[in-house]
């Protein structure tokens, strides 16, 4: 089970977000998938929303997986995405700029199709990337 597991993350990560093929999504996720971060966005249809966002802003966006692990049904990766920012994003508008941003993320699987997802990404330094926040913040 492990290894099904973490193929369908290696998937969600390969092709459908880095090939954008959108059209797995319905295979692979869960029709009451939840991504903690944006929870009003269910399904296939929500996770469809979100990464929307991003390439949006990002249309360029690569996410590399630096390390996934798996354990019953919880999948982790660690890794980082780049971009350039070609166009609106939070609603803020584009400023041509390339970014890199590191990222770790949960996901849980239930009868082979992902359901749930948890992701932290370094948003400062992406603002900080941007020029939309100052190089010295902290936080």
């Amino acid at each position: 089970m492990k290894n099904t597991n973490k193929k369908l993350v290696e998937q969600i990560f390969n092709e459908v977000m880095n090939k954008q093929n959108f059209s797995l999504l319905e295979k692979i996720v869960g029709p009451n998938y939840v991504n903690h971060l944006q929870p009003d966005k269910k399904g296939p249809a929500g996770l469809k929303e979100i990464l929307q966002q991003f390439l949006n802003g990002f249309p360029d966006m690569k996410i590399q997986v630096e390390h996934i692990a798996a354990e019953g049904d919880l999948i982790a990766t660690r890794g980082y995405w780049t971009g350039t920012n070609k166009g609106s994003f939070m609603g803020m508008p584009s400023t041509g700029k390339k970014v890199r941003v590191d990222y770790i993320d949960f996901w849980k699987a239930q009868n082979g199709k992902l359901v749930e997802n948890w992701v932290q990404m370094d948003m400062q330094a992406m603002m900080q990337q941007l020029g939309l926040a100052p190089a010295n913040a902290t936080i």
